[in-house]
C-alpha cells in the first residue's frame, strides 16, 4: 500500500484503521487482534484512536489485543487525541487543552496502550478556552521525554492552525478533519487548501458521511447516489463505497480516509478503492451532483 509521508522518519499508510467504535464491535481480545492483523496485511498500519472514544475504553482494549503480539507495535504507526472531557460536574463535554491535561491524558493513553511511545498526538477539537504557550510547553515536554514522536490537530481552521503553529519551533504534521462528497464544508472555507499550502496530509473521518449518503433522502443525497451508482459502472466497482473513497484518494491533498469499521469486507472496499480509476471528468460530476449546481 503506497505510504504518505508526514516527517523524515514517519510515514502513515494511505488508508487508516479508526478506532472510533471498537468498544461497540464485541470482540474479545482474540478478535481484536485477528482484525489488527488483517488491517497490517494489507498494509493498513495506522490506527486512529481518541482518549474519550468508548467512553474512555476503547485504547486500553486496543492495549490488551497487542499485548497478545507485543512485536507488532513496531509495525504500526498509533495516533491518540486529547483534549475532550465528558462529562464535566455539569453534564456536558468541555474542553481541556491545559499542559497539566495533556500531559495526564498521554500517561494514560500510554498505560492504555502498554506502549512507551504515541506515534502522534492530537488536538481533539479546537478549544476557544486555549492556552497556546502551554499547548507548546506540553508537547515540548513531551517530546523531549520521547513519549510523543509527532504532534497534529484534528478540525482545526486557518486562523486555529496557524495560532498554535506559531508557538511551536517544530510544524505540525496532519489536521484530522471530516470530508466526504456528502460533506463539503473543509473545501468550501479553505481548510484543504490549508493543508495544501502547509503540504501537510489530512486524516479525514466520516469519508462515507457516517452512512448518510446511503440512507438519508435529502435532495443532495438522493442526488449524490445517482451520480455515484453512475460512476461505480462506469469505474468497474463493486460498491458507491468504493468510489466515495476513490473520490478522496485521487485529490491533490493526499488526504488519508479514516476506515472506521470493525467489518473486514467493508475494510476490503477501502482498499480497492486504491486502485479504482477515477478521471477528474467523474471527479467533477460527484462534486456538482452534491453542490447541486454545475461549477461556475
Amino acid at each position: 500500500m503506497e505510504r504518505i509521508r508526514l516527517a523524515d522518519d514517519l510515514t502513515f499508510s494511505r488508508l487508516i484503521h479508526g478506532c472510533s467504535r471498537l468498544a461497540d464491535w464485541g470482540y474479545s481480545a482474540e478478535q481484536l487482534l485477528g482484525l489488527i492483523e488483517f488491517c497490517l496485511e494489507r498494509g493498513i498500519t495506522t490506527f486512529d484512536h481518541a482518549d474519550i472514544y468508548g467512553n474512555y475504553t476503547c485504547e486500553s482494549r486496543f492495549g490488551e489485543a497487542l499485548a497478545l503480539q507485543p512485536s507488532w507495535r513496531g509495525q504500526m504507526e498509533i495516533v491518540t487525541k486529547c483534549g475532550i472531557k465528558r462529562p464535566s460536574k455539569y453534564g456536558m463535554k468541555s474542553y481541556d487543552t491545559s499542559k497539566d491535561h495533556i500531559i495526564a491524558s498521554v500517561e494514560q493513553s500510554l498505560r492504555n496502550f502498554r506502549t512507551d511511545y504515541i506515534d502522534v498526538l492530537l488536538i481533539h477539537r479546537p478549544d476557544p478556552f486555549m492556552n497556546p504557550e502551554e499547548v507548546a510547553e506540553a508537547f515540548l515536554r513531551l517530546k523531549q521525554d520521547g513519549k510523543v514522536r509527532y504532534f497534529g490537530v484534528s478540525n482545526f481552521k486557518r486562523s486555529q492552525w496557524e495560532l498554535l503553529q506559531s508557538y511551536l519551533p517544530f510544524p505540525l504534521v496532519t489536521n484530522q478533519i471530516e470530508a466526504s462528497a456528502y460533506r463539503l464544508e473543509n473545501f468550501a472555507d479553505g481548510t484543504v487548501d490549508l493543508c495544501l499550502e502547509k503540504r501537510v496530509p489530512p486524516m479525514v473521518w466520516s469519508p462515507l458521511a457516517g452512512g448518510a449518503i446511503f440512507s438519508a433522502d435529502d435532495d443532495r443525497a438522493v442526488r449524490l447516489r445517482g451520480t455515484l451508482e453512475q460512476v461505480r459502472g462506469e469505474a468497474g466497482a463493486a460498491t458507491i463505497d468504493e468510489v466515495l473513497y476513490a473520490w478522496l484518494l485521487v485529490h491533490p491533498a493526499r488526504m488519508m480516509p479514516i476506515v472506521g469499521s470493525g467489518k473486514r469486507e467493508r475494510i476490503e472496499r477501502a482498499v480497492r478503492a486504491l486502485s479504482l480509476p477515477l478521471s477528474r471528468e467523474q471527479w467533477f460530476a460527484i462534486w456538482q451532483s452534491s453542490m447541486g449546481h454545475e461549477v461556475p
